[in-house]
């Protein structure tokens, strides 16, 4: 294991209790905030001279994973909050500063969608619009947010142009009555509301530079870590955790079904149909593990040696990301289906992690259709435009 995990599998125990807590809640408990600050999770993927330990990509996922298979909302968290200080690396030292420079466990929550407009002004913008999906907010004291450039009357230029901006605490306000929801409750992913935020020039960076790979390059960021492909990385954290999640389940579903006897007297490990469901769902989660990971170290192992990681393979990389999340939720809805009534009590462990993986799921980053489009065009010659380039 990782050193952060070596030190939160301390709590699992309590990370599982707390979760129970957090859905209440509707937010992480402040005491599993704690324990993944205490253990470093949000700075795996930190500058060291900012106090991160810059680990391996493969290491971010496996713990995400780990902590999405104690609880689906702080494994969720620690996925999305975690992959906003490899980006922040990439912006202007005094930006850095400033959210590092008295606290360097200071959490940045998102999210990158563009729902906000920012109008030019002297030394920076003016900035208007409401974010929806803050996952982690309420433990926040920045925010690194999308927003289209606009012009003098606030509509955004055309062709668009989109920025990745930071905000200090005091410069938005938290809906806290904006997250309601079935699953992954325990995330708070709260509206976040800006009116008339000035945002000074140092406090931004255009998002396409992210995207290309040329912001390391402008940053003069030449660790492996910061070269490595965004369309890679930040998908890494979601879809770790729910694969996370979906382990929990296969967990708590295997200890339930141990002692359960069936209404007509069969001990349920005597019935074949349920030891082919789940063994066949241990495997397709394990596939998907396994098929993430693959793609994570084969990128490293090319950005390591300097070498391009082409548009083909990153939208194939993306491909392998978004099945793996689909194929993992098929499974956990294959032992549900097989876990009896109990399983449907509000008390029991293996509803919840149900309703997070399919909440998990909902996430934009794990829709397959133009992702499937692209790889498959791009490996038939053919040139994605438009939205079949996003996020690739």
């Amino acid at each position: 294991m990782g050193q952060v995990l070596d030190r939160i599998e301390q709590y699992a125990d309590e990370i599982r209790a707390d979760g129970v807590e957090g859905d209440k809640l509707m937010r992480l408990t402040d005491a599993n905030a704690k324990r993944l600050k205490e253990a470093g999770a949000i700075r795996m993927l930190q500058p060291k001279n900012h106090g991160g330990l810059e680990v391996h990509p493969r290491e971010f996922a496996e713990t995400a994973m780990a902590i999405g298979a104690m609880d689906g909302a702080t494994g969720w968290v620690t996925g999305i909050v975690g992959v906003h200080p490899w980006e922040l690396a990439f912006f202007d030292p005094k930006a850095q500063d400033e959210v590092w420079g008295q606290d360097q466990d200071t959490w940045m929550a998102s999210p990158y969608a563009p729902m906000g407009v920012a109008v030019p002004t002297d030394g920076g913008y003016i900035l208007n619009g409401r974010w929806s999906f803050s996952s982690g907010t309420d433990h926040c004291q920045w925010v690194m947010i999308g927003a289209l450039v606009g012009d003098q009357s606030g509509k955004p230029q055309m062709p668009p142009k989109i920025l990745h901006v930071l905000l200090p605490r005091s410069d938005y306000e938290i809906d806290q009555d904006s997250w309601d929801v079935v699953g992954l409750r325990g995330t708070g992913s709260k509206d976040l509301i800006v009116k008339n935020a000035f945002l000074p020039e140092h406090r931004t960076i255009d998002s396409a530079t992210v995207y290309d790979g040329t912001a390391p390059k402008i940053a003069g960021r030449s660790e492996t870590l910061y070269n490595f492909p965004f369309s890679c990385i930040f998908p890494l954290g979601i879809t770790s955790s729910l694969i996370g999640i979906a382990e929990g389940a296969l967990a708590c579903h295997i200890a339930a079904q141990k002692n359960r006897v069936a209404v007509t007297g069969v001990p349920i490990k005597e019935d074949p149909y349920v030891l082919f469901a789940i063994g066949d769902a241990a495997a397709e989660i394990a596939a998907s593990r396994a098929a993430i990971l693959e793609t994570v170290d084969r990128f490293w192992d090319l950005t390591e040696k300097g070498k391009e990681v082409t548009f083909e393979q990153r939208a194939i990389g993306r491909r392998t990301q978004t099945a793996a999340a689909w194929r993992a939720v098929r499974a956990v809805d294959e032992i549900f289906a097989r876990a009896g009534g109990g399983a449907l009590q509000m008390k029991t462990p293996l509803q919840r992690f149900w309703r997070d993986a399919h909440a998990g799921l909902s996430h934009a980053i794990h829709v397959p259709g133009s992702i499937f489009h692209a790889s498959a065009l791009t490996q038939l010659g053919g040139e994605p435009q438009g939205i079949h380039r996003s996020m690739i």
